[in-house]
């Protein structure tokens, strides 16, 4: 059985699927590795590095495509990359299926066993395979330092000849695996903290890495889904809520939003009424840019200004710190991998709560059922 890594594609996407530290274990595991020449250098590993740890090294993206029984990547697969793909074969990565039908459709036409990694159940079993909780880490983290960056303020308490700086003050919209990373590291750069959640439950845990919960007057006990996800809630839901929130706003020197919902396109939680009242020079990082955004005017991969506040949508913050992001994905696809894998036979156990949540493609059909039905409407 041989697993195939490409070079990522995507413009601007630093990250392997694989580092050679991980190889080790696939090989203990009875299988092969086959690297293509290059794939490894956004993250500063070379090809030798590669054949130290025991893989093969593919001159070209063809011959790596052709002779792949499972396929490592990143990315979903890029126009072209899918046709490369020997019928039957296995594709484990990010597939963005909920906006990406066309590609199930492609994927189930070629009898491609695709696995979604984003659609890993959150479960205890699951921890080490989380490949999103491992990116909104990184998300969450580099979100701060580019408000630091951006912000024409310290953001530690300073005391010198000249007076007394006051810190920055730091507003996290969203407690999930990036807010708290976002709170963590506002925390240790010396900003003060505060953090909003629709989710009640979630308190203890702002409070944990040092920030002060802010709690709205709505109403919140159907706001987490599955997964400990939070839930769509209803646009009179969203306008109270943009009515308080505007009050908290206008006093901080940074926001960081994250609030997203499978699936979908993201809510709007900063309107630009909002945005006026904000003072000159703060700054919003929107993590929730690649889809539409929780800011009224948020723009994905651009810095945008309006009413003196700066907007940032980046989206690629893990492959910006593609060494770690590397590492931290290698280890969750080399375990998701290895859960189906039994004395060198690699085998789809459908009973397997793991395996058939990330499921989407197999056999020729779509088969994931959040995804189905999508498809459905789609044919209709």
């Amino acid at each position: 059985m041989l697993i195939a890594v490409p070079k990522e594609i995507l413009s601007g996407e630093n990250r392997v699927a694989l580092i050679p530290s991980s190889i080790s274990a696939l090989v203990k595991a009875g299988l092969e590795v086959v690297v293509e020449s290059g794939a490894g250098a956004g993250c500063f590993y070379d090809d030798k590095a590669y054949e130290e740890a025991g893989a093969k090294i593919a001159p070209t993206a063809d011959a790596l495509y052709q002779s792949a029984d499972i396929l490592f990547k990143v990315r979903p697969p890029e126009s072209g990359e899918v046709e490369k793909l020997r019928d039957g074969t296995t594709l484990i990565c990010l597939m963005d299926a909920f906006f990406r039908l066309d590609l199930m459709e492609q994927l189930a036409a070629r009898k491609i066993s695709g696995f979604g990694l984003e659609f890993v159940p959150r479960i205890s079993r699951a921890q080490s395979m989380d490949v999103l909780s491992s990116m909104a880490a990184i998300a969450g983290y580099r979100a701060v330092i580019e408000a630091a960056e951006l912000l024409p303020k310290y953001f530690p308490m300073l005391m010198t000849s000249a007076g007394t700086i006051t810190p920055a003050k730091v507003f996290v919209i969203g407690a999930g695996v990036a807010g708290l990373m976002a709170i963590a590291t506002a925390k240790r750069l010396g900003a003060v903290v505060e953090a909003y959640d629709t989710r009640p439950a979630v308190k203890e845990q702002v409070e944990s890495v040092g920030a002060k919960f802010i709690e709205f007057d709505l109403e919140t006990e159907d706001a987490e889904g599955a997964g400990g996800y939070a839930k769509a809630q209803s646009d009179d839901f969203y306008k109270k809520q943009q009515e308080q929130m505007k009050a908290k706003v206008a006093t901080v020197d940074v926001v960081v939003t994250t609030a997203a919902i499978p699936g979908k396109q993201a809510p709007v939680l900063i309107t630009d009424e909002m945005l006026q009242a904000m003072q000159p020079g703060s700054v919003i990082v929107d993590l929730a840019a690649e889809r539409g955004g929780n800011t009224e005017g948020a723009v994905a991969n651009e810095i945008v200004e309006k009413h003196g506040v700066r907007i940032v949508g980046y989206t690629d913050y893990p492959s910006r710190s593609s060494v770690h992001a590397s590492q931290l994905f290698a280890k969750n696809i080399t375990t998701f991998l290895l859960n189906m894998v039994k004395e060198g036979e690699f085998s789809i156990d459908l009973e397997d709560e793991i395996v058939k949540g990330s499921l989407l493609v197999h056999d020729g059909q779509v088969v994931h059922e959040m995804i189905k039905p999508l498809m459905e409407q789609k044919g209709e």
